[in-house]
């Protein structure tokens, strides 16, 4: 392995905030340099609305070019942004502790969502978020918006005029990224995962390589900053994206967490008009915290997940395209 290791990112600076915090933690246990590689992806320099684009997709295939071009050693993603299909010559090596993977509201004179007035214009560019507020509060009105953290809050920021088509009264985010920026200050409300379930893999990264056999030295740094737990809940909420056929920007929120011995995942399907909705639960019991054996529940659960939401007409609701 080369004496510094070149580690890839989107050059947002959320994305090189969380990047640079993990790729010091995998210097540190390398012992080796680190460089950062900004990449541009189209996600970053279009304009469109992510729907209309490939969804949270395109902001992963210019990194992952880069690392099969050898630009960089390995790449970090936001893991909603990853597609959950294999990608020829690449693979998935460690997963961080997950960070908070609640949505939040960040809007005028400390409203919650129940409190915002009726007519209130609320910006988010997710499919999935924007079925939820339809569902909860069908009297606001959505605007879809795209840019960064911070001119995503200059849309509720005061200094803009009542009268000015760019403000807005609140916006949807991610508490992680909120937390990893150290806006969280701006926050309202958090909105509960199990009244209202994320993208899968939300609040997690996910750090990709190479595929072949990696030098010793990086494989324990990267094997120091896996977490098990988060590997398996990731895990299983991606693998319902999966079972679904279904895209990352999909109108779909899952949430897997390991209680005791217990391994849960919630998964909901919403119709884009956010009036319609199906559920689904289920729990398995791992022999064992092995990564091994969270696997192979995280595969159990999410089959069970996926079976239900097909079998009850989840494919009725939005496009997903696998079948029961």
């Amino acid at each position: 392995m080369n004496a510094v290791i070149r580690v890839g990112t989107r050059g947002s600076a959320l994305a090189m905030a969380q990047t640079t915090a993990i790729a010091t933690r995998i210097g540190s246990a390398a012992k080796a340099e680190i460089e950062i590689v900004p990449v541009t992806t189209h996600g970053d320099t279009s304009r469109e609305s992510l729907a209309s684009i490939g969804g949270t997709g395109v902001f992963a295939s210019a990194l992952r070019e880069s690392l099969l071009a050898d630009e960089c050693d390995l790449i970090v993603h936001s893991l909603k942004d990853l597609p959950t299909g294999e990608y020829a010559g690449l693979r998935l090596a460690a997963t961080p502790k997950r960070a908070d993977a609640r949505d939040t509201l960040c809007a005028r004179d400390g409203h919650t969502l129940e409190t915002l007035p009726e007519g209130a214009r609320v910006g988010t560019g997710s499919p999935r978020r924007i079925a939820q507020l339809r569902a909860r509060r069908p009297d606001l009105d959505i605007v879809d918006i795209r840019g960064n953290i911070d001119s995503r809050l200059a849309r509720v920021s005061d200094e803009l005029a009542a009268d000015d088509p760019q403000r807005l009264d609140a916006v949807l985010l991610a508490a992680a990224g909120l937390g990893r920026l150290g806006k969280l200050e701006h926050v309202t409300e958090y909105l509960d995962l199990y009244e209202w379930p994320t993208a899968p893999g939300q609040g997690s990264l996910a750090i990709e390589v190479r595929a072949g056999t990696l030098d010793r030295v990086l494989a324990g740094a990267l094997d120091a900053v896996n977490h098990g737990a988060t590997a398996a809940t990731t895990l299983a909420e991606r693998l319902v994206l999966a079972g679904l056929e279904a895209g990352c920007s999909a109108p779909v929120g899952a949430t897997a967490s390991i209680d005791n011995e217990l391994f849960f995942l919630t998964a909901t399907v919403y119709s884009h008009d956010g009036m319609r909705s199906i559920t689904s639960s289920h729990a398995a019991s791992p022999e064992s915290h092995s990564a091994a054996h969270l696997a192979e529940a995280a595969h159990d659960i999410a089959e069970r997940v996926v079976a239900e939401l097909l079998g009850n007409g989840a494919a009725d609701l939005a496009a997903v395209k696998g079948t029961p």
